[in-house]
This record gives structure tokens, sequence and C-alpha cells, in this order.
């Protein structure tokens, strides 16, 4: 069956235009992979949104001086796209020379046009460089678990039957690992994130969820459905008073891709990780 993206920019040669292109945006439904993990827009169990960091972006004054800053785009868990990221990094590319009455005004109009191809409403910041770089590197939280002494086998596709736990101790904890890599569901290129596991109920057993994270490792799929994946086995598998589970991808092309997802309302705190 061939994938959404397949008719999109991705994988294949594409020209870079210069000036403004808001065509260069491409929407991909998520309902039809909703529906391989068993949801409809009506039935998401979490809450959440995808977190994009843009590091090339540049755009022209009034007077043709450039500027530079770093874009954040919040977009919605439960609109009815995503935005494939090639188009995303095309579309970033045509405001290069393209002139802006002011950073407010590019913003509105990043809005608009993001916006208009998630089928939500999409949050912007455009933030200088000063700012972020203030903020420095930030840890993962929690408890990482790759340095258990475990046996892995799996690698081709997720196992959410190696996960455990013992459902006669209950905990609140929050565990990381920087293990997770799955492949670009039309190119094939590996994706890198640390994803981040944190909840209220039945102890879950760490080494099972290394493996089952492992497990990942030759799966292709984007990033929002890998952690959307997650999320559902380990909550199938605990019932848990509340889960959170987020990953943060290594950068490609300028942009980093940060799925959350969560049982309860978040505010996620956007921290750049060591490998972004």
């Amino acid at each position: 069956m061939q994938h959404p993206a397949e008719l999109s920019p991705l994988g294949k040669t594409s020209a870079y235009v210069a000036t403004y292109s808001p065509e260069q945006l491409f929407p991909i439904p998520r309902a039809p992979k909703w529906a391989e993990l068993g949801l409809t827009a009506d039935t998401l169990p979490y809450r959440g949104v995808d977190i994009w960091n843009c590091y090339e972006l540049s755009w022209l004054l009034p007077s043709g001086k450039p500027v530079v800053a770093i874009g954040e785009f919040s977009i919605p868990a439960d609109s009815p796209n995503i935005i494939e990221s090639k188009s995303f990094k095309l579309y970033l590319n045509s405001l290069n020379q393209s002139v802006f009455e002011s950073r407010d005004a590019l913003r509105d109009i990043m809005v608009e046009d993001l916006s208009a191809a998630a089928g939500k409403a999409v949050g912007v910041r455009l933030r200088a460089l000063e700012d972020v770089a203030q903020e420095g590197i930030a840890p993962p939280g929690g408890r990482c678990i790759d340095e258990l002494d475990v046996s892995i086998g799996h690698y081709d596709s997720p196992r959410p039957d190696l996960l455990r736990c013992d459902p006669d101790r209950q905990v609140e904890e929050c565990l990381h690992s920087h293990l997770l890599k799955s492949n670009c569901p039309v190119t094939g290129q590996p994706d890198w994130g640390t994803v981040v596991v944190e909840y209220r109920g039945a102890a879950l057993d760490h080494g099972s969820l290394l493996a089952y994270l492992v497990s990942f490792r030759q799966h292709a799929d984007f990033h929002e459905q890998c952690v959307e994946r997650i999320f559902l086995d380990v909550q199938r598998l605990l019932a848990p008073e509340w889960l959170s589970v987020h990953a943060r991808y290594v950068r490609r092309g300028g942009l980093d891709i940060n799925p959350y997802r969560s049982t309860t309302p978040i505010s996620p705190h956007n921290g750049r990780l060591v490998r972004q």
C-alpha cells in the first residue's frame, strides 16, 4: 500500500524556491495511521502536541538586511494532518529572499500557512538566537535505563509482548532512553531520538521497556506515530492512573520534531537535548 508521503517531495529531487511559497507545504492525514492503531479522531486516548524547532530560518527586512531566528512551531496532536518534513523545509527556504515588514508580520503569515496545512491552529514563536543560547542544554529527566544488562534480539517491528510489569507494586516514576531509532517510511533514513516515559501505576519492568524500545530499530514510521504507538502499548499494559510519553528527535535538515502525548493536559518544556 502506498504511503501518503510518497506523493510528497520526500525522497525526490526538488527545486529550492527562495521566495515566499506556501504551496510547498504538504499535509499528510493522520487518520490512516490512527486507524492502524485502532483509533479515530473522536477516540484519541491522549492529549498532546508536536513541537518542531527550526534552526535555519531567515528572511529580509524592507531595507534588504537579512534576519536569522530560531522557529518554534506547536502542532496539536489531534490536528487532522501532520506536515511532511521536507515540504516544511522547502517552505522555510522560500522565506530566505522574501521581504517581511517585521518579525510579527512574518509570524502571523506563518501561523496562517501552517494552520491551514495542519487543519488546526498552530502556534509559532520566532526566537532570538541569544535567548535560545542562554537556555543551554536540558537533561531529559528521570532515570536513564540504557545501562541495564539486557539481552536484545528484536529489531524489525515494535514488540509490545516484550513489556512486563508488576501489578502488585504501584509506583510513580520517570524513565528515559537514548536508544530509540526508527526509519523514515519513504526514504529509509534513520531517525534517532530520546524517549521519556512518565507514569503512575503498576511498576513497569525497566529491562522489558528497554528491549521494547529497541524493537523499533528497523521499524518504518514517522516520529509522531512511533510515540503514539509507545504511548498506547504502555497504556494497555499498565492501565495507569496517568501516563505521559514524549520523544526528542535529532534534527535533520535544520528541523527537529518532538511529539508529546499524555493522558492529562500538558505544557511541555521545549528544552533542547545534547543531540539536538
